[in-house]
Formats: C-alpha cells, sequence, structure tokens
C-alpha cells in the first residue's frame, strides 16, 4: 500500500490562504479544487441575488464578477494542471505493529 502526499506550491497555498483553505501534504488536489469552486458559486450567487435585489447596479456587479475571478485565479487551472503542479510524491505507508 502507498500514501500519496502532494506539495502545494507557495503560489498557491498564497491564493487560497484568504479563502480559508489550507490543504496538507495528504489533501488531494481534488478535494481542495471542489472546495474552491464550491466557494466561487456561492460567492457567485450570493452577487448575483444582490443584483436581482437591486443592491447593485449591472456596472458595479460586472467589475465585482472581474475582481472575483481574478481572485478565485485558481480555478482556471484544469484538475490535471493542479495534479501535475503539486508534486505527486508515493510513499510506503508506515506498516502498524
Amino acid at each position: 500500500m502507498s500514501v500519496a502526499t502532494w506539495t502545494y506550491p507557495p503560489e498557491l497555498l498564497q491564493a487560497l490562504a484568504p479563502l480559508g483553505l489550507a490543504p496538507q501534504a495528504h489533501t488531494p488536489p481534488a478535494v481542495v479544487r471542489g472546495a474552491l469552486n464550491d466557494l466561487y458559486r456561492y460567492e457567485l450567487r450570493r452577487m448575483r441575488d444582490r443584483l436581482r435585489a437591486g443592491e447593485l447596479v449591472k456596472v458595479e456587479y460586472l467589475d465585482r464578477v472581474v475582481a472575483l475571478r481574478k481572485k478565485y485565479w485558481p480555478l482556471t487551472l484544469q484538475l490535471p494542471a493542479w495534479e501535475k503542479i503539486c508534486a505527486n510524491r508515493t510513499h510506503p505507508a508506515a506498516r502498524n505493529g
């Protein structure tokens, strides 16, 4: 049996930290990317709801969507790219007893 470990590059960790995500070496990129995508979609829906409620004007809404896309830039990378840049290394699992 083997255990996969992941090394998240500093640029990626810096983008994730303000969003409350701090992946560990045992956290697969698919899990992190999925959580990031869920947060992004939540924020987009919240903004859309504010637009529909008249709390935002269309121009302000568009500017905020662009800012949100920049904030969530890691989502521009597909999962295979995440797996590649996070340098998946497999180590033998520790045996019990």
